[in-house]
């Protein structure tokens, strides 16, 4: 099966996963801000996904390999099994909060977090026109080297700042405060992985050291 493929199948999968979650859970398809919310979400993964295959399908093919299987040190496969967790408990808390109406979330703010989910798919895109080597597993390859400038000049893991801010937006798009409460769970495992991260760098790839004394924080500026 060629990489695109794989590409295409795994876009659609998510998809029909994603979909079923929410709608099944909400008990209706007439559940407009899911809709709004998964055209956004994939929307913004298939402009992403077409400029991988066209200019670094190497990277394409790293991000291809995720998820708690696909780690090879027992905490990560730890820490993606609990935030995989979190991002599925995220949708169905939200989508129960749409059938059994828990919050009243206005439009303005449903279109804020469609907003905020599409900066964060655009700063995640920032990081892999940045850096081929973003693999989607923590791992250093062969002829890795340390990037410090775009997004990096400004906090050592851009990648988890623009997940960070899909995740936070992701209730408000789909019309749930209650949905919002699964986040601070889902935070320190994220914490976790990237100080985990850290050590597995300075450790192999020469300069990372020197990188962490120049970008002071890690994913937000000023905050952490």
């Amino acid at each position: 099966m060629s990489l695109n493929t794989k590409a295409w199948l795994g876009l659609v999968f998510l998809a029909i996963v994603m979909g079923l979650l929410l709608f099944a859970t909400a008990g209706t398809a007439r559940y407009w801000q899911a809709w709004g919310y998964l055209a956004v979400f994939f929307g913004a993964s298939l402009l992403i996904t077409l400029y991988l295959m066209k200019n670094d399908p190497a990277l394409l093919k790293r991000r291809l390999s995720g998820g708690p299987t696909a780690e090879k040190e027992k905490p990560q496969k730890i820490i993606m099994l609990f935030i995989s967790i979190g991002f599925i408990a995220m949708l169905i808390v939200s989508a129960l909060d749409h059938r059994f109406i828990w919050s009243r979330v206005p439009l303005y703010t449903v279109i804020a977090g469609d907003i905020l989910t599409a900066l964060g798919f655009y700063i995640n895109f920032l990081v892999y026109k940045e850096n081929t080597f973003t693999s989607a597993t923590i791992e250093i390859a062969g002829d890795q080297k340390v990037i410090s400038t775009g997004p990096y000049a400004v906090v050592r893991h851009p990648l988890y700042s623009g997940a960070l801010l899909y995740l936070l937006a992701m209730p408000l798009a789909l019309g749930s405060y209650w949905g919002l409460l699964v986040f601070p769970a889902m935070m320190p495992f994220l914490i976790w992985r990237l100080i985990d991260e850290e050590h597995l760098l300075s450790k192999n790839l020469p300069g990372y050291t020197e990188y962490c004394a120049k970008v002071r924080w890690r994913l937000i500026p000023g905050v952490f």
